[in-house]
């Protein structure tokens, strides 16, 4: 059942909003950080390599692709669920599910074929070759359950249904819990054991979404024989997704990059990394539930016309992230060493991985402006410029320091493209923000 927020205390309403999507993420997060756990103890470091480093950045491209293409199903569906149109309904979301089908088979039949190439453009060692290539298409031939679970959340938590999702991602993570330990310590499989649970746990949640689209959503109804392209429908979705869709590919084309960069330094540098994304993840996923929950609440309340709610609940949103980002910057400092413990025992794993912590982890807090401002704005439809500024602050100027500022650099200047980006990235989003809110009241008044 959906929920309107359009009328309410503000904050509230928003908290409430973020936490199931919060824990939600948080357990989608564990699908690939259990993985990372699992083989790192108990099959090395060089499967946790092979698990989180350059087969990570390759599956973070797609799926964080897609993921920026569900905002556009998301914004849309907010919208018409504010302003009660029904019929608009029903033909996003069967113009949505039959879009992530279609494109996780093309898409996941193109990556079975191309990922040897990809992880040796990477410059992934010869050891990890093997494991990473096995892990990756693996993950790539059930890459239509990952997206269906996707777009089926991403359009349940639009109409404010964020609890649904997070019920079947608890389900399906004790799934592949219980599966990664049988698999890794039972029959000894090693990455082959994880890719197999993830698949399956996958597979699991994409069937639960699904159902509840079925069969317990009252304002609109996911009907089998009615899954099709309406291409008008689509161009509005892609119009909105797909500048988000290219934002989000950049970010990970240009973390490819730093990922080939860092591969030459050997090991325990990949080692250190992966298990710095696992622990960094922790941050990125409080981000992106903030952002979900600005851009549906301002998606809804902008469709239904009140822009006084749209504008205090982007203020509100913004703060408490910060809040939450400052928070957990300093706890990440304080705690690192024992963070990194939990998944390798190798001290020089540690010590690289602390580095990379005292580098990045103070100034997350940065980061809040870009998610909160573009997640405002794209739920009122003004993508374009938001994107083109997130493309060259943070993607572009990101590649640009890789490639040619520091070429061959050590790990301390290769990594200081992070805050150096959020810094330029920031300062133009909260200019822009401004800019836009002055022009978009002139037209409520």
């Amino acid at each position: 059942m959906g929920e309107k927020i359009t009328e309410g205390v503000i904050w509230k309403q928003l908290l409430i909003f973020f936490f199931p999507i919060l824990i939600g993420t948080f357990f989608q997060q564990l699908y690939n950080t259990v993985d990372a756990v699992v083989v790192g103890r108990f099959a090395g470091k060089e499967a946790l390599s092979s698990v989180g480093g350059s087969s990570s950045q390759i599956i973070n491209l797609v799926v964080g692709f897609f993921t920026g293409l569900t905002s556009g199903a998301s914004v849309i569906i907010s919208q018409y669920f504010g302003a009660k149109k029904r019929e608009e309904l029903q033909k996003a979301l069967h113009t949505a599910y039959a879009f992530s089908i279609l494109f996780g088979i093309l898409i996941g039949l193109a990556g079975v074929v191309l990922t040897p190439m990809l992880l040796a453009q990477m410059n992934t060692p010869e050891e990890l070759m093997h494991d990473s290539v096995m892990y990756v298409r693996i993950y790539f031939a059930g890459l239509a359950f990952v997206l269906v679970y996707n777009m089926g959340s991403a359009i349940l938590r639009a109409i404010g249904d964020s609890r649904r999702p997070l019920y079947y991602l608890i389900i399906c993570c004790i799934i592949n819990i219980v599966l990664d330990l049988a698999l890794v310590l039972g029959l000894r499989l090693g990455v082959l054991g994880v890719a197999a649970a993830t698949l399956f746990s996958q597979a699991v949640s994409a069937m639960l979404v699904t159902r509840a689209l079925m069969y317990h959503t009252e304002e609109m109804e996911l009907r089998l024989g009615e899954i099709r392209i309406q291409r008008d429908m689509l161009g509005k979705m892609l119009r909105i997704g797909l500048p988000t869709g290219i934002q989000s590919s950049m970010y990970s084309i240009s973390n490819v990059l730093l990922q080939a960069s860092l591969n030459n330094l050997g090991v325990d540098t990949m080692a250190a990394w992966a298990a710095f994304g696992k622990i960094d993840s922790i941050v990125w996923m409080i981000n992106g539930a903030f952002g979900i929950s600005v851009t549906t609440f301002v998606g809804q309340n902008f469709g239904a016309g009140k822009w006084d709610r749209v504008r205090k609940g982007t203020r509100d949103c913004l703060l408490m992230t910060v809040g939450t980002e400052m928070a957990l910057s300093a706890l990440i400092v304080f705690v690192g060493q024992y963070l990194f413990g939990v998944f390798t025992s190798d001290a020089g794993v540690v010590q690289i991985g602390m580095r990379m912590v005292r580098i990045i982890s103070p100034t997350y807090w940065l980061f809040a402006f870009i998610e909160i401002y573009s997640g405002s704005l794209r739920a009122q439809g003004s993508v374009l410029v938001t994107t083109i500024m997130t493309l060259v602050g943070v993607c572009l100027l990101r590649v640009i320091w890789v490639m040619f500022i520091v070429p061959n650099g050590k790990l301390e200047q290769l990594i200081a493209c992070y805050p150096i980006t959020w810094v330029v990235t920031a300062a133009a989003m909260i200019i822009y923000y401004f800019y836009k809110q002055k022009r978009i009241v002139r037209s409520f008044t």
